[in-house]
């Protein structure tokens, strides 16, 4: 077999007894590493610090992953439209935290007659959010259920925090204005 050391030093093709007769000198382990070569090639390797070593840089890349979360709302076919604007404002944020979004309208008996009523609610949910999101699957009927998923859009979390932010500044002038108009006449009365 070819035996290479831990310094990445090739000692030459050897015995397995002249082999394992070095790695116990050197109190080292003697793996395998690729056995289907002619002659199979061995390493001198402490093994466990190795497999700890292999461990840690797994879970150093999958601390590194960016996991994108899916969350779901849920909505009926019969929903109110103050209801309808709660949702959509929780669905709003998590679009703005660059989470995708699962839009479900759950239909109960009867309701399965008018799935354009379902239809209908997820072209407005979409049709509000096209200037934040966009739709990565269109409306889909599964069981009883009428879903479609939403996707951040890149340019669109920008705009949206740009746009919200000029809002802002027009809204905190005029507050202070109003309180500095508010002082005036106190003080003139």
């Amino acid at each position: 077999m070819r035996l290479i050391d831990d310094q990445n030093n090739q000692l030459g093709v050897l015995s397995l007894d002249a082999a394992l007769r070095i790695a116990n000198e050197k109190g080292l382990d003697l793996v395998e590493v690729a056995p289907q070569a002619s002659p199979p090639v061995c390493r001198l390797m402490d093994y466990g610090r190795y497999k700890f070593e292999t461990i840690k840089r797994e879970k150093d890349q999958r601390r590194k992953q960016n996991v994108t979360k899916l969350k779901e709302m849920k909505l009926r076919p019969k929903v109110a439209e103050h209801d309808f604007q709660t949702k959509f404002k929780g669905l709003k944020q998590f679009l703005e935290a660059g989470e995708k979004v699962k839009v479900t309208i759950m239909f109960r008996g009867r309701e399965m007659v008018h799935q354009e009523i379902g239809r209908r609610i997820l072209e407005r949910v979409a049709d509000n959010a096209k200037q934040f999101a966009v739709i990565e699957r269109q409306p889909l009927l599964e069981g009883k259920n009428l879903f479609m998923i939403l996707a951040p859009s890149r340019q669109g979390s920008a705009q949206s925090t740009a746009q919200d932010s000029a809002q802002a500044a027009p809204q905190g002038a005029a507050q202070a204005a109003g309180r500095g108009a508010s002082r005036e006449s106190a003080s003139n009365a």
